[in-house]
């Protein structure tokens, strides 16, 4: 394996062999993963003028500043290693495999009479996992099957040798009932108890053949010196066994071990169907939605889920069937497309599984637009407004007695919070713990700068507060020439009365309804936005006064460091040499000197 750079226009110098190209843009992010049978032609393809590659291709292909490439030894190789890379760095061009699931596992542990128990957190010094299992269910169905087979501890006493000849520890409940041969008194040795640990790991493994194997050998031997009893009891444990794997089968038992994979798909997303058969029996299905990003073809998304897939539940398949054709054949991937028998049923039953999915997360899409459009449309009635309040900004002030005023507007587009359009604001014409001027102002502010910008406004503007705040914010839009063009409210938080402008009395919101609801998370959300924000200036000022209190630092050299360092803590924790470099030899030996006498201050 080896690993090169390139620079966009040397895509042509790129060697004819198997190998991973990574895209990096102009902040050196890693934007896009690849794999090739030749990265030469394959990285071409996307700048070659005339291969007509569509437009969300054409948009990555513009952000590329840097290519960089790993050569392995085949296509299957680089198939791998372009898995590992995606599921690592998640480029934002790359197939996104919408999973986030964390799914149960068998840990089979390594100590002294070791237990099996289930645990979704994988730590591999612990033990040996099986899985992950694709519902609780199923796992909890193979370890019942194996308890009732074999007598495997439950408890969490360290069993260690000298422990037990200690006679540290008394027989449970468990022995009693038969569960267990009592191995923390001494009653059953440490290589009786692994002999069944390990015909429990082949059901685990899900060969179920060779646990029926000994249950049949060990059956006769007892049958043949006439201890009918114990005979008995293993027929017993055969039974529960076949009767397992009968209801587990789902196909001919010549059907060893092998994957199935399919796929359906629409303009925007893909689902897929992956199944693990072993000895006929379905021992995993699992659904997954690929979400495109440059569109990709049934071909790469099915490759693409395939291949983590596997990886992820650890997957030793023979062969997978598939339910679309691969243009070229992958060394290593025993590919079949099945048009008759057996393998054909299954093929069959995974995509059965797969447009299942894809109708009920249509279903569920639909619902959810639904309940949204619902409750903003709502709201428009609640309120008798002229338009569905998609677009809502709310504004609220914070300050403690006057010191450090800020405020905070927050936006909801869809009834959903707009992060990016979330704004902060220091206020700057208001002297003292003034909150109607201070909300005049910033109202005015963002509204004017919108005016500016000749962007659109919103459907409704929220104000936290009575009719105070109300009416100085309907006083900045007065000003700007806009009053009349958007709804305004205010909402007071004692009793969740809603305001009107020019209204002498609030109207109320029955307190169940999911538009008195949505109003509510707005106004908490600027609420906590302002707070958040009022903590950290307030924060930086108390830094920036004890600075300027230090004999030779003025207010200039104090918001050089209040800028560089941020708090008392990490000046104190900085070099000599580090502080010298920004504010000065003489300046920094004086700040370090008052750091030293007031740490513990």
């Amino acid at each position: 394996m080896q690993s090169s750079s390139f620079l966009p226009d040397q895509h042509l110098n790129l060697p004819d062999h198997p190998g991973v190209y990574k895209y990096f843009n102009e902040a050196d992010e890693l934007i896009y993963v690849g794999k090739a049978k030749s990265l030469r032609k394959r990285v071409s393809s996307y700048f070659n003028k005339n291969s007509g590659v569509n437009l969300k291709t054409k948009r990555m292909v513009r952000e590329i500043r840097r290519i960089e490439i790993t050569l392995v030894n085949s296509e299957f190789d680089a198939l791998l290693l372009e898995n590992n890379l995606i599921k690592k760095s998640q480029p934002k061009y790359n197939i996104l495999l919408r999973d986030d699931k964390t799914y149960p596992y068998l840990l089979l542990t390594k100590e002294n009479f070791p237990r099996i128990f289930p645990t979704r957190k994988m730590i591999p010094k612990r033990g040996t996992y099986f899985g992950p299992f694709a519902s609780v269910k199923a796992m909890n169905n193979v370890l019942d099957l194996i308890r009732e087979l074999f007598t495997i501890r439950t408890c969490k006493l360290d069993l260690s040798p000298y422990k037990i000849a200690e006679g540290k520890y008394k027989v449970c409940l468990e022995y009693h009932i038969g569960n267990c041969q009592g191995p923390c008194e001494g009653l059953q040795n440490e290589a009786d108890y692994l002999k069944d640990l390990e015909h429990a790991k082949h059901i685990l493994k899900g060969n179920l053949g060779l646990a029926k194997a000994y249950f049949k050998q060990e059956m006769q031997h007892h049958a043949e010196n006439l201890a009918f009893e114990k005979a008995q009891k293993l027929k017993e444990k055969l039974d529960l066994l076949e009767k397992y794997q009968a209801k587990s089968l789902i196909a001919s038992p010549s059907i060893l071990n092998l994957d199935v994979c399919t796929i359906v798909s629409d303009e925007k997303n893909a689902f897929v169907n992956y199944m693990r058969v072993k000895n006929g029996a379905l021992i995993t299905s699992k659904n997954v939605e690929l979400k495109k990003k440059l569109d990709e073809t049934d071909e790469q998304l099915l490759l693409t889920a395939l291949i983590r897939l596997q990886d992820q539940f650890h997957s030793d398949a023979d062969e997978v069937l598939l339910n679309v054709p691969l243009t070229e054949t992958i060394d290593g991937l025993n590919v079949i497309m099945p048009k008759i028998g057996d393998k054909k049923k299954l093929i069959e039953l995974s995509l059965k599984n797969a447009l299942y999915y894809k109708k009920e997360k249509a279903l569920l899409q639909g619902l959810n637009q639904d309940k949204k459009d619902r409750v903003i449309r709502q709201l428009q009635q609640d309120l008798s407004l002229p338009e569905i309040p998609d677009h809502i900004e709310c504004f609220d002030n914070s300050n403690i007695q006057g010191t450090s005023p800020v405020a905070s507007m927050v936006c909801f587009l869809n009834g959903k919070p707009a992060v990016k359009e979330y704004r902060h604001y220091h206020i700057k014409t208001v002297v003292g713990p003034d909150d109607f001027a201070s909300m005049k102002e910033v109202v005015g502010r963002r509204y004017k700068r919108l005016l500016e910008e000749n962007k659109s406004m919103p459907k409704l503007v929220v104000i936290d507060g009575g009719k105070g705040q109300l009416s100085s914010a309907v006083e900045a839009l007065k000003e700007l020439g806009v009053y009349g063009q958007m709804p305004i409210i205010g909402i007071a938080k004692r009793l969740e009365e809603i305001y009107f402008p020019g209204d002498s009395y609030p109207i109320h919101i029955d307190k169940k309804s999911e538009s008195l609801r949505l109003l509510q998370r707005i106004r908490d959300e600027a609420h906590r936005f302002a707070i958040t924000f009022h903590r950290k200036v307030r924060s930086s000022n108390a830094f920036g006064t004890q600075l300027t209190a230090i004999p030779g630092i003025g207010k200039n050299t104090a918001d050089k460091l209040l800028s560089h360092f941020k708090s008392v803590k990490k000046l104190s924790e900085a070099t000599e040499s580090e502080v010298a470099g920004i504010i000065g030899a003489s300046k920094a030996k004086s700040l370090l000197e008052w750091v030293e006498k007031n740490k513990g201050a």
